[in-house]
């Protein structure tokens, strides 16, 4: 029999290995662009850069001599002696295996956005890339993807085909679950009458829609105060905070107001307007038939044309202006109907009948005065 030579005995001892097997090895140097294992073969594997990660990295800030790791045998003899190794593949394969199972259970993933694409974003999850069309990056539409750039994200597997090349991932179902859930709980909570918080989402000629933390109310421009509001953007801005109180609750629709009773200016409006009354207001708007008179946020009076003066006039805007200044006399008060007559003829009469007396010594002119109020 013949004799066994030691370096015979030393290759028998050492593992055979094949193309594709899944091999464990020691890390015994690492440099920038490659990592050299024992992996208890004659040769020693090597893992490239490029086949370390998709992503650029220096190998010595991921691993260390004395770690050990698995990977997988690309080339038995890379050509050299030493046997080629991979480590992404082998990451992907597992990461693909571990994507399916989040697509099969609805997992909940998270990874940084290596990528931002024209019609999306990539991820990366244990080297298996993730598409996000821009579609499904939000429930609203993303005009500017790039912000994404480098943020870590959540989203679901929505779609597994990893033979066609497709793993699509979700991340605006979860701002839906979300915002779903926000809202159930809002109207758990609410009820009519209620004064909440909120932030002005949006501003339109007809109103704001004020974001409540899982539903938006809609401030109606009629809403907005006692008084009249022309124009909504120059009222509120875009993020500004707001307390509303809840009119309304139709469904998920939201009607808010700020006209808050306590500040209801018809509450001493009797008082205030009383019929003889003497006031100051400011021309709002006019008609053919009048003039509306704001005499304080939320409260108008009418100064038909004929109260106008004594003189005829033949439509209001021939003698007044929008926003004059004027001083009229109370001559009807509806508290019911909020509603309130004026004269400035009324005036004129009270003048003249002053000036009739004015030189005579014994008449009182307060008690005429106060007589003429009656």
């Amino acid at each position: 029999m013949s004799e066994i030579s030691f370096e015979e005995m030393l290759e028998e001892s050492l593992k055979t290995i094949r193309n594709g097997e899944v091999v464990e090895g020691t890390v015994i140097d690492v440099k920038e662009d490659e990592i050299i294992l024992n992996i208890g073969y004659k040769s020693d594997g090597i893992i490239t850069k490029s086949e370390y990660s998709n992503t650029p990295v220096d190998l010595t800030t991921c691993v260390s001599v004395g770690d050990t790791m698995e990977a997988k045998v690309l080339k038995v003899n890379d050509g050299e002696g030493q046997v080629l190794l991979t480590y992404k593949r082998l990451a992907a394969e597992k990461g693909s295996k571990r994507l399916k199972e989040a697509f099969e259970n609805g997992e909940v993933l998270t990874a940084t956005v290596t990528q931002v694409l024209d019609g999306g974003l990539s991820v990366v999850v244990d080297e298996s890339r993730v598409f996000i069309p821009a579609s499904l990056v939000s429930d609203t539409y993303e005009k500017n993807l790039a912000k994404y750039d480098g943020q870590e994200i959540q989203f679901i597997i929505t779609e597994f085909n990893p033979r066609r090349g497709r793993i699509i991932g979700n991340r605006k179902q979860l701002l839906l679950d979300e915002k779903a859930e926000k809202q159930r709980e809002l109207f758990e909570r609410i009820q009519i009458g209620d004064v909440v918080d909120g932030v002005v989402k949006n501003v339109t000629d007809f109103g704001a829609f004020v974001d409540l933390g899982g539903a938006d109310g809609l401030l109606h421009i009629s809403e907005m105060s006692w008084g009249r509001v022309e124009n909504p953007k120059k009222v509120f801005k875009v993020g500004e905070p707001l307390t509303v109180l809840i009119k309304d609750i139709r469904d998920t629709k939201i009607a808010l107001s700020l006209k808050f009773e306590d500040a209801n200016p018809w509450l001493h409006a009797a008082e205030n307007y009383a019929v003889g009354n003497i006031v100051y207001g400011r021309i709002a708007r006019m008609t053919d038939f009048g003039a509306f008179v704001e005499l304080e946020p939320g409260v108008d009076a009418l100064l038909h044309v004929s109260q106008i003066s004594r003189e005829h006039v033949e439509k209001p805007s021939d003698v007044l202006s929008i926003g004059q200044e004027i001083e009229a006399k109370v001559v009807d008060f509806n508290e019911v109907d909020h509603k309130i007559s004026l004269s400035m003829k009324a005036l004129q009469n009270m003048a003249d009948t002053y000036n009739e007396y004015e030189d005579v010594a014994d008449v009182d002119i307060d008690a005429l005065a106060a007589e003429d109020a009656e």
